[in-house]
């Protein structure tokens, strides 16, 4: 990876997918060519199974030079010397799929994964997750990034997604791959249809921001311990009103620094159990801007 620094230095060349016409042409110089390819094996291969072997890479010679490399050794221990579309096909399927997990694609297909659970999309959200298990991604990476999706597009929205996915999570490392595809399948499925929430994860953003400016803003007394006398004495504990003695469990003390005082970061949305927490906020703003909070007993930490 080049920092963003030097690379505004540099001169960026963008290479493209290659076409299925240029695949071809080069999978017919690889199997023919004896110094730099597999024309010492004397294989011949049908037009068809050509144009498979490049409809199959996906615009990448690499790919093609690899199906075409396990081809040519599934040939050999047919004891054929023609590549056929059979051959081909098998060779598809028992290839090592080009994936680098450090690389470009790596990050596409994560993201657009994401996405489409984002888009309440399950189908593609599937395709994605298989793009990248088939193609050899570590399992627990995803897992990670699916838990990753619960709370920042989920949230509590829907609970009970979270939960899901650590479940998957704990499944693929309980039953290992490839029985634990399918726990990360029920997962991306269950999140791409759940009621869909950014709120906490916008919330935390606002927080963030405020802690950096605030960091230095000390705890107001009535919210400090006072395991001893002495921090009694400097007023720790001070008009602490214990919320369990109010009516309705809701004080009117101030839980913020004063410079944040009555500052609102969490704003939930009207999706799924959101609608029913920003009713039970409502409550409890009403609560606590009641006239007056009867205390049932002596308020104690």
């Amino acid at each position: 990876e080049i920092i963003s620094a030097l690379l505004s230095r540099c001169r960026v060349y963008v290479l493209k997918q290659l076409t299925e016409e240029q695949l071809v042409v080069l999978l017919r110089r690889a199997l023919t060519d004896a110094e730099r390819g597999l024309g010492s094996l004397h294989l011949e291969a049908s037009d068809e199974a050509f144009q498979k072997i490049a409809a199959y890479s996906s615009g990448d010679a690499r790919s093609a030079y690899n199906v075409l490399e396990v081809a040519a050794s599934l040939a050999q221990s047919a004891k054929s010397n023609t590549i056929t579309d059979a051959i081909v096909q098998e060779a598809v399927q028992k290839r090592i799929l080009l994936y680098d997990k450090s690389g470009e694609e790596h990050y596409n297909l994560i993201s657009a994964l994401h996405k489409s659970v984002r888009n309440s999309d399950p189908d593609a959200a599937l395709y994605w997750l298989a793009r990248m298990l088939e193609a050899g991604e570590d399992p627990l990476y995803v897992a990670r990034r699916v838990v990753r999706m619960a709370v920042e597009d989920i949230g509590l929205a829907e609970p009970g997604a979270l939960a899901l996915c650590m479940a998957a999570r704990d499944a693929v490392d309980f039953i290992g791959m490839p029985e634990g595809n399918l726990a990360l399948a029920q997962a991306v499925v269950y999140l791409s249809v759940a009621p869909k929430s950014n709120a906490l994860y916008t919330a935390y953003g606002a927080v963030q921001q405020d802690v950096e400016s605030t960091s230095a803003e000390p705890v107001p007394l009535h919210l400090r311990n006072a395991p001893t006398g002495l921090m009694k004495g400097l007023g720790y504990g001070k008009d602490y009103q214990y919320a369990h003695n109010v009516e309705g469990k809701v004080a009117a003390m101030q839980s913020l620094p004063d410079s944040l005082r009555d500052r609102t970061y969490y704003h939930p949305t009207g999706e799924g159990l959101e609608k029913r927490i920003r009713e039970r906020l409502e409550e409890i703003k009403k609560l606590r801007q009641a006239p007056s909070r009867r205390t049932k007993t002596e308020s104690e930490t």
